[in-house]
């Protein structure tokens, strides 16, 4: 016990400090956490007895990450890419273990070997890609879900290949067949299941685990449902990424998805960082120095030729060059089911020992630069081919402009608003996820990017720095708190407007650089009001004047009101609002016979409202007036300060 504490502490403090290292360099993230398992492993300093074990609990981030994969695909999206998974993707695997199959044939490889090599380095990797395009905001774009769909077809054709390279050691064809059918049905049997669990039984789950009110509740029924799902397709012989991703699936069409993504995010991420550090752990640096010009003759010819494969392929397929030539940058390195592969072939005497140590340097070498292949494809397709990228037609916009508006949502009230700006000819810029808003936003001749609004490469591209003002539409605390974040290191000087449903968070915001709220329940009271009192006969011209006032003094008068002891949002909000409450002064008080001002009640940060005396109300009483017993005050502030204003006025004293 002692010693798995002492490992997982160097383990720790290895990966924070190449972390912080990597990251300030501008260096990916991923290539910290293969340092990190190069330095750790048998190959390193070997301080990691364990290893093994570590490598199964590792597994769990790619399960993790396949899960949030799938909340961003609905089901009736991945049927809308079924060109893509099985065909492209189908084609990619065929095609590109029939060319490897060929050239190693040529060079002299036994059929066994052949056929393995060829197949194992067909597959990508699915944790490098998803993860790359998750951080760099391309996942929603065309070349993003190109690439997903041939990884999923991948993940897809693992099985086969599991079952196949044993059964072909063993020289058995007819045993081969029935295997492979049978894998198949029990494939087509666990999906339907899945899909019959997610569709009816997990919408009922959540709905009662969310009437519970209770975090941990929702979060442990988020992991418990990704363990069970990865889980039952693993008992059936499948890949345990695609049952969590099939249950994310499911679940993605639901209200929960955003917080299931957000419960999910810190278990994948710390797992997908201990995956990566043990494929790192398989690299022996020592076999790549002394073998330096075969291992880089490999990596080049092998991630070449599964481009320029992949390339042609999409493009045949129907997809554009530069979607096509993207996508294939992306995937052409070896997957981390590769290793599964090469172990299970090294086991069963196909691969010598060499070949294996040969094909684990090209794979960990090839995953390693994917990073920065995935951050340079947009860049270097469109030098490559002089057009705009994906990114550039749909973010139709001028980059160039300055002293414009950004719209961040483009839902109805970011629609209303981009009405307002376009009738005073305003410039603006509204940046929404949804194709289907962009593409009608579009169409209406409006300037519309599709884009996720928490990256920084998207406000950059919409001139986020030139910006007169930044609007957050959507009223998520976290989101809006979030999106500032990001603004104010892409623009520290731009102005926010965010709007939110009260004002119980406006000054938490304002600390985090929103330069102003609007609360919609304050703006509600007020409109309500002027109709009220328009429909009462009061002149226009008053009502505008009081509406003008109140804003100018930042709805000081609508802050304040009385408050229910059951509210059901007294406890949530309490210290936050400012509360109108209401006291009787007793003939023996303490402020009986004292002017307001002697009192200083704004030492105490809570001011007085109002009074009423013998039935008669005093509107803002002045600082003269003396207190006399039988007074009905009504105090101003936050809970805890008026209870401390109220004992002080009955006995002198705050306690």
């Amino acid at each position: 016990m002692q010693q798995l504490f002492i490992e997982v502490i160097g383990l720790l403090v290895s990966a924070v400090v190449l972390v912080w290292l990597f990251k300030r360099l501008g260096l990916p993230v991923i290539l910290a956490y293969l340092v990190t398992g190069v330095m750790a492993g048998p190959h390193g300093f070997d301080w990691l007895a364990s290893g093994s074990q570590m490598h199964g609990i590792a597994e769990l981030g790619i399960v993790f990450l396949l899960f949030s994969l799938g909340l961003e695909f609905s089901f009736p999206r991945l049927l809308a890419m079924r060109n893509i998974v099985f065909g492209v993707g189908l084609l990619q695997v065929l095609v590109t273990s029939s060319v490897f199959f060929c050239c190693l044939w040529l060079f002299s490889f036994d059929t066994l070997s052949a056929f393995a090599v060829a197949t194992l380095v067909a597959l990508s990797s699915t944790a490098v890609v998803v993860k790359c395009l998750k951080d760099s905001g391309q996942l929603q774009k065309r070349r993003g879900q190109l690439a997903v769909g041939v990884l999923l077809f991948q993940d897809l054709a693992v099985v086969p290949l599991l079952i196949a390279i044993p059964l072909l050691a063993s020289d058995t064809e007819q045993s081969l067949l029935y295997n492979l059918a049978f894998a198949l049905g029990k494939g087509a049997l666990v999906c339907a299941l899945l899909w019959a669990i997610g569709k009816w039984l997990l919408p009922l789950i959540f709905n009662e685990v969310a009437r519970m009110r209770n975090e941990e509740l929702f979060v442990l029924t988020t992991l418990l449902v990704t363990l069970f799902a990865g889980g039952l397709t693993y008992w059936f012989g499948l890949s345990m990424a695609l049952g969590a991703f099939l249950a994310g699936m499911m679940l993605g069409e639901s209200q929960y998805r955003h917080q299931l993504e957000s419960d999910i995010r810190p278990f994948r991420d710390i797992l997908m960082g201990l995956f990566f550090v043990t494929v790192g752990m398989q690299l022996s640096l020592l076999y790549v120095f002394s073998n330096l010009h075969i291992v880089l003759a490999v990596l080049v010819a092998m991630m070449l030729l599964k481009w320029l494969i992949l390339a042609l392929i999409a493009q045949l397929m129907g997809e554009r060059k530069s979607d096509a030539f993207s996508a294939a940058l992306m995937l052409c390195q070896m997957g981390e089911f590769g290793f599964v592969l090469v172990a299970l072939a090294k086991t069963h005497g196909i691969l010598a020992t060499e070949l294996a140590s040969l094909l684990i340097a090209v794979g960990v070498l090839s995953m390693a630069i994917t990073p920065y292949f995935i951050d340079c494809a947009p860049r270097w397709v469109h030098s490559l081919f002089s057009t705009s990228s994906e990114s550039d037609q749909i973010n139709c916009v001028d980059e160039r402009q300055a002293h414009h508006v950004i719209i961040c949502g483009y839902g109805r009230v970011g629609q209303n608003i981009s009405r307002f700006l376009s009738a005073e000819a305003l410039p603006f810029v509204a940046i929404d996820l949804d194709p289907y808003l962009v593409q009608q936003g579009r169409l209406a001749n409006y300037p519309l990017m599709f884009g996720d609004v928490t990256q920084k490469v998207i406000l950059q591209r919409a001139g986020a720095a030139q910006a007169r003002l930044v609007v957050i539409t959507f009223t998520d605390l976290n989101k809006v708190k979030l999106l500032t974040e990001v603004i104010k290191e892409v623009a520290p000087e731009v102005n926010i407007l965010a709007r939110m449903p009260d004002d119980a968070h406006l000054e938490e915001l304002k600390e985090c650089g929103v330069s102003e709220v609007v609360p919609e329940s304050l703006e509600a009271s007020l409109m309500l009001s002027s109709h009220v009192l328009f429909m009462s006969g009061v002149p226009m011209k008053r009502i505008l004047r009081r509406v003008s006032q109140e804003r100018e003094n930042r709805y000081s008068l609508l802050h304040s009101f009385y408050i229910s002891d059951e509210a059901p949002h007294r406890e949530l909000h309490s210290d936050r609002l400012e509360y109108l409450h209401v006291m009787a002064l007793g003939d023996n008080a303490y402020a009986v016979g004292k002017t307001i001002a002697e009192l200083n009640l704004g030492l105490r940060r809570v001011s007085l409202a109002a009074m009423r005396r013998h039935g008669e109300e005093i509107d803002d009483p002045c600082a003269d007036t003396v207190l006399q017993g039988q007074d009905v005050l009504v105090l101003k502030g936050k809970p805890r300060r008026v209870e401390r204003a109220e004992r002080y006025l009955l006995n002198g004293s705050d306690t």
